[in-house]
C-alpha cells in the first residue's frame, strides 16, 4: 500500500481542526499547541492555505475557514452520494461471493431499494430496483444495533407488531450485530422458496421466510438467505445497509463469519468516507 505524503496530512490536520471548531479563530500559536506541529512547518501551510482561499487571516493574525473552501463545501453537499462510494465496494462483493448486493435505506419505518449490483449468475433477480418494504424484526435487528432505545420505540409503533419470541430473537441478534458488525438471515424450510420475495414486501405479518440467527457454530451448515451489514452516518446511526442475497448453497458458520467481516469491512470502508472519519487500518 502506498504511504501518505506527510505534507497533505499536515494539510488535511490543519483543515479538519479548523472543520472541528466551526465558528471560531485560532491563532499560529493555537494551531502549532494543538497539531504538534514546529512554527516554521504551521506558518508556511497555513501561508499556502491563506493564498488559495482554504483559510483567511484576520486583521488580528487569527485564522478562520476561508471561502474557496466553502465553495467547495457546498458544492460537494449538493452532489455528494454516499452510493457513488458504495457501488464500487457492492460490485466487488456481489462478484467475489457470486451474489447481489443491495442497498437498502431506511425511510419511515420502509426499506427502499435504491441500488444494486448484481453478479452474472443473477442478472434476473426479481427485486427491482426502488422496491419499497415495510421493515419486520429481522431487518430493524441490524439497524437499530446501537440504539436500544430506537429499538424500543420502533417495537412500540411496528405494524405488525413482533411477537415477544421474535422480539427477543432480535434483541439477540442485536448483541451479535454489536459484536460482528453483521447480521445473518436462514431460509425457513417451511417456507416455499418462490414465495420468498413477495411475502418480504407484501405479507401483513412478522413471519417471515427467513430468520435470524442470534449465534453461529463454526462447523454447523446453514440455509442462508442473506447476510447483512450497516453503514453509519456522522451520528452513529445506520444510515443504510448492504445486503447479500442469493447465495447458492449452504454455508458453515465458519464460511458466514468470513463472508460477514468481509462485508463489514466494505461497510467500513463508506461509513469512513460518508463520516469524513479516517478507517482503521
Amino acid at each position: 500500500m502506498a504511504r501518505s505524503s506527510p505534507g497533505v496530512m499536515r494539510v488535511a490536520a490543519i483543515l479538519n481542526f479548523m472543520a472541528d471548531h466551526p465558528g471560531q479563530s485560532f491563532a499560529l500559536t493555537d494551531l502549532v499547541r494543538a497539531l504538534k506541529l514546529s512554527r516554521a512547518t504551521c506558518h508556511a501551510l497555513l501561508t499556502g492555505l491563506v493564498e488559495v482561499g482554504y483559510l483567511y487571516r484576520s486583521s488580528d493574525k487569527s485564522y478562520v475557514l476561508g471561502p474557496a473552501l466553502a465553495a467547495i463545501g457546498r458544492t460537494a453537499a449538493a452532489h455528494f452520494s454516499p452510493l457513488q462510494v458504495a457501488q464500487p465496494e457492492m460490485r466487488g462483493l456481489a462478484d467475489q461471493f457470486d451474489v447481489v448486493c443491495g442497498a437498502y435505506f431506511l425511510e419511515d419505518d420502509m426499506l427502499h431499494l435504491r441500488d444494486r449490483a448484481a453478479s452474472l449468475s443473477h442478472v434476473g433477480y426479481p427485486v427491482p430496483l426502488g422496491t419499497r418494504m415495510r421493515m419486520r424484526s429481522a431487518q430493524a435487528a441490524l439497524y437499530y444495533a446501537w440504539s436500544a432505545d430506537d429499538a424500543q420505540s420502533w417495537l412500540s409503533r411496528a405494524r405488525p407488531r413482533p411477537t415477544e419470541e421474535r422480539a427477543d430473537l432480535m434483541f439477540r441478534a442485536m448483541e451479535f450485530a454489536r459484536a460482528h458488525g453483521f447480521i445473518a438471515l436462514a431460509r425457513r424450510t417451511e417456507f416455499a422458496v418462490d414465495g420468498t420475495y413477495a411475502q418480504l414486501i407484501d405479507a401483513e405479518t412478522d413471519d417471515l421466510p427467513v430468520v435470524l440467527l442470534p449465534k453461529l457454530d463454526a462447523g454447523t451448515s446453514y440455509s442462508i438467505a442473506a447476510i447483512m451489514a450497516p453503514i453509519f452516518d456522522a451520528q452513529g446511526k445506520v444510515m443504510f445497509s448492504l445486503l447479500l442475497a442469493g447465495f447458492h448453497s449452504g454455508m458453515s458458520g465458519a464460511q458466514i463469519i468470513e463472508v460477514g467481516q468481509t462485508l463489514s469491512a466494505s461497510c467500513g470502508r463508506i461509513s469512513s468516507f460518508v463520516t469524513g472519519k479516517v478507517a482503521a487500518a
